[in-house]
């Protein structure tokens, strides 16, 4: 299997991450606070200002029907499944702090990372990717903390978006304008320099996925009885498949190519954790529930790095596929 180093150096990074979760947890050695939230972000949409065509840039911002369906299931359609979701699991034995908990998961933002990287991993449109991760990002910073005072009536939320929107402008903007700059001026020299964006992308995502699992072994505070750990588990793998499939089908039934229906299953699915737990901890400061309120998050997204990593292969392999066959049958996931 060409993509089984990637699989294995996913199971040794959650391996090291568990030994010693304070090495990549933050204020510890590799500072991800710094290293992942600044410099693997930056170095992500370097990448992709540096590789993709700026033809292909400026056309994605044209695709308002696909921004539509990607903004639209992100703070629309995923928040309203999940609250049916909690309304049937609110008659479970589940804590109500993990099902609000889920619930605040729902409204996140996409992230700027993972679901690029993916994207571009298996082929599909990183340009829309590109842009539907940073405008959801910035759109997150208002949308969702609206979503939370709708859905869980929490109030007194005090976002600071300066801080957040000047962060995003020079992790996001800045180095895609660079990157940009580099395409349309150097085009021919880095082309010769055979630099391995691709592998560079692949030790950015697993840095990810350790600093991520770092971050979730460290909350040893999270008290959880074994079955209601192992539920959650499932739960959150359950749905974030169910999330990912309802997508792919029906962005490719309505219509959108398989580049492009890539793109809105990796960024429509993707929640952000580096918004979320601030965000987690600014609007329920007060909550003696706030750890279980984490764990849905602190869950879902190294489930979605992980799940995304371990079948970069066959999704890439189905979309040769459907390239060669020149029709568009909906994804099965059981060819993952």
């Amino acid at each position: 299997m060409k993509n089984a180093h990637f699989c294995i150096g996913i199971l040794v990074a959650i391996f090291l991450a568990k030994l010693n979760p304070s090495i990549g947890n933050t204020g510890g050695i590799l500072r991800p606070e710094i290293t992942v939230k600044y410099l693997a972000v930056s170095i992500i949409f370097l990448i992709s200002g540096v590789t993709l065509p700026t033809e292909d840039l400026t056309g994605a911002l044209l695709q308002w029907d696909l921004h539509v369906f990607v903004q639209g299931f992100t703070f629309v359609i995923f928040p309203v499944i999940v609250y049916v979701l909690v309304s049937i699991l609110q008659y479970s034995f589940l804590h109500p702090a993990l099902l609000e908990g889920l619930t605040v998961l729902s409204t996140m933002p996409p992230p700027v990372s993972s679901a690029i990287i993916l994207t571009r991993s298996v082929g599909g449109n990183e340009a829309a990717a590109v842009f539907n991760s940073a405008f959801g990002s910035m759109l997150g910073i208002f949308v969702t903390p609206f979503l939370i005072l709708l859905l869980l009536g929490s109030s007194e939320v005090e976002m600071p978006y300066d801080r957040i929107f000047k962060q995003l402008c020079i992790t996001v903007a800045l180095p895609l304008l660079i990157g940009q700059i580099i395409h349309n001026t150097l085009y021919k020299t880095y082309r010769r320099m055979h630099i391995p964006f691709k592998t560079i992308g692949q030790v950015l995502i697993l840095f990810i996925i350790y600093t991520t699992f770092c971050g979730t072994f460290s909350r040893t505070e999270m008290s959880l009885d074994t079955l209601s750990l192992v539920c959650t588990v499932l739960l959150m793998l359950i749905l974030l498949i169910f999330i990912q499939l309802l997508l792919l089908h029906s962005s490719v039934y309505i219509g959108f190519d398989q580049e492009d229906a890539l793109a809105i299953m990796y960024v429509g699915s993707h929640k952000n954790l580096i918004i979320g737990i601030p965000m987690i901890d600014i609007v329920f400061a007060e909550s003696p529930n706030i750890s279980l309120l984490s764990i849905p998050l602190l869950m879902y997204n190294p489930m979605q790095i992980v799940l995304g990593g371990m079948s970069i292969e066959p999704i890439r392999q189905w979309l040769l596929d459907q390239k060669r066959k020149r029709r568009k049958p909906a994804f099965a996931w059981s060819h993952v």
